[in-house]
């Protein structure tokens, strides 16, 4: 099957390269071939891939499983790679996929020890590139609210490499309705923040970090408002050992949640040893 820019399947597909379109569809495009691999091995539901035919040659796995699963695969030349990616080197390989965001109650289910609370993160990379270190830490889930990037966000997605399937991502504009609900779930409320009263490598952290918490972590440009600040229950800094000014809003966020990890693994360990 051959597509090209007028095929309707193609003119649809490309308007979900906007986040109104993906919206108004309740679709979303991942390009690559990390990201289309873990969707099609996932539980998301894949509508259809678009391929060149170096892409095809290239991953023969990705399109043997789409096509076992009865996935339709359209090949598409370079010039309908282009429209559909927005990436400057397009890697021909793209696949619809159901938006797969949850509601924010459903994130939250069961006991959750370690979750991720984007709190006003606009740029897409950032936000991909968390979700990464999140997924990697072992969280239970990533929350973004407030004003906060589409997570389908084609940046976004490519950042994460495939880990945007991997566990409950949900959106809120409402930011002290995510807290409230961090809260709710038993989550102590920590706040990522440079001028912290607390010490990620102090001893006072430990007791802290071990038990189940929500990190709340802000944009880079301007970091948290005054008034999540104000609603966490500590602000915690990381402390910075060099010259430099500041860290970067992942590499915070993977030192903040892989802290946390390991402290929670801690904490599981000498519980069974003090059973024992």
């Amino acid at each position: 099957m051959l597509g090209t820019e007028r095929t309707p399947r193609v003119v649809a597909a490309r308007k979900l390269l906007r986040r109104a379109g993906r919206e108004k569809a309740g679709r979303f495009l991942v390009e690559g071939a990390q990201a289309v691999r873990e969707a099609v091995t996932g539980e998301v539901r894949v509508h259809e891939l678009f391929a060149t035919p170096s892409a095809i040659e290239r991953n023969p796995d990705i399109i043997g499983t789409a096509e076992g699963q009865g996935i339709p695969v359209t090949t598409v030349g370079d010039r309908v790679a282009e429209i559909l990616s927005d990436t400057v080197t397009p890697q021909g390989l793209v696949a619809v996929c159901d938006l797969i965001d949850v509601p924010v109650a459903e994130a939250l289910a069961g006991c959750p020890q370690l979750v991720a609370v984007l709190a006003g993160v606009a740029e897409p990379g950032n936000a991909g590139t968390v979700l990464r270190a999140a997924d990697a830490a072992g969280a239970d889930a990533v929350l973004l609210a407030g004003d906060s990037v589409d997570p389908h966000n084609g940046k976004a997605v490519r950042a994460s490499t495939g880990s945007v399937f991997h566990l409950p991502v949900a959106r809120d504009r409402d930011t002290p309705r995510v807290l409230a609900a961090c809260r709710d779930a038993g989550l102590t409320l920590l706040a990522a923040d440079g001028h912290g009263e607390l010490d990620l490598h102090s001893p006072e952290a430990a007791e802290v970090l071990g038990g189940r918490v929500a990190w709340i972590l802000g944009g880079e440009a301007h970091g948290l408002p005054e008034s999540v600040l104000e609603a966490a229950d500590h602000r915690v800094r990381v402390p910075l050992y060099g010259r430099a000014e500041s860290l970067n809003l992942a590499a915070a966020a993977a030192i903040c949640l892989y802290a946390s990890a390991a402290q929670l693994r801690q904490t599981r360990r000498s519980r069974i040893t003090d059973r024992a």
